[in-house]
């Protein structure tokens, strides 16, 4: 399931830093619930030594101007939230819709309105847009025994098979009773780049973290429960973070204006 949001600047602009996915990210938090917020930031759910919060976000859809280490947004501006947690998007919902005024950085904006989208059935194979750039990686050892991050590109074969296998972690997480996750080496799944090149690739820092990610269109295949799984979770590591979320894309020469 998911939701859009659709704030209006006090102000008819607003300002933000061009790294703003902890800005996000904070956003969120500061309107969950007390409860579903604290356990959702300090724990999520658990699986083996992993820690998954299941929810993800997109980058902000509006009107936008770059000026040097800001984004400025000039009129209404719109968000999207996913979880395969009805109460994660109910919390949020009804908490935005209760304020006259909501603050996003240093920004007041008007809660203009919450659209519901819920995906019930879904056909592979598919083509799909990032609404958030995609990020995957390894952690690696280096010659000299230190740790180090290697960022994946969609050109590489591991990019498909990690976000598989983070799939399939994924199921087991929201279905324990999945039959697919107990054959997992046998699951149909594809994810191939369509209309990817060097442009799509961002750098984020989060946090003081530099992190790669890859926007683009892309065709995905795979089972339903895995199709529906990526679209409420997303595709790729740290989806709580502001990456992976996907939309499916219907037409090939349409244009979202983004700043991602």
């Amino acid at each position: 399931m998911r939701i859009r949001i659709t704030l209006e600047p006090l102000k008819g602009r607003a300002t933000l830093p061009i790294h703003y996915n902890s800005t996000l990210q904070a956003f969120i938090y500061r309107n969950l619930s007390p409860s579903i917020s604290k356990s959702l930031h300090d724990k999520g759910e658990i699986l083996g030594k992993r820690h998954f919060k299941l929810f993800t976000f997109s980058r902000i859809l509006g009107k936008f101007k770059v000026k040097k280490n800001e984004i400025l947004f000039v009129g209404p501006i719109s968000i999207w939230i996913a979880s395969p947690h009805i109460n994660i998007l109910e919390s949020f919902a009804t908490n935005f819709v209760k304020k006259e005024k909501i603050k996003l950085g240093k920004n007041f904006f008007h809660p203009f309105g919450v659209e519901v989208c819920t995906l019930k059935k879904i056909k592979g194979p598919i083509f799909i847009k990032t609404l958030s750039p995609i990020t995957v990686y390894s952690t690696l050892l280096s010659s000299n025994g230190r740790k180090k991050t290697y960022y994946y590109s969609p050109f590489e074969n591991e990019f498909s098979s990690i976000i598989k296998n983070n799939l399939i972690k994924k199921v087991a997480l929201i279905n324990s009773t999945s039959t697919l996750i107990e054959t997992d080496e046998n699951i149909k799944f594809s994810f191939k780049p369509i209309r990817v090149s060097k442009r799509n690739e961002h750098i984020i820092n989060f946090k003081g973290t530099v992190i790669k990610a890859w926007s683009g269109i892309y065709e995905l295949d795979a089972p339903q429960e895995f199709l529906l799984t990526a679209f409420d979770t997303g595709l790729g590591a740290k989806n709580s973070q502001g990456f992976g979320m996907i939309e499916k894309y219907e037409k090939i020469n349409s244009v979202t204006n983004s700043s991602q």
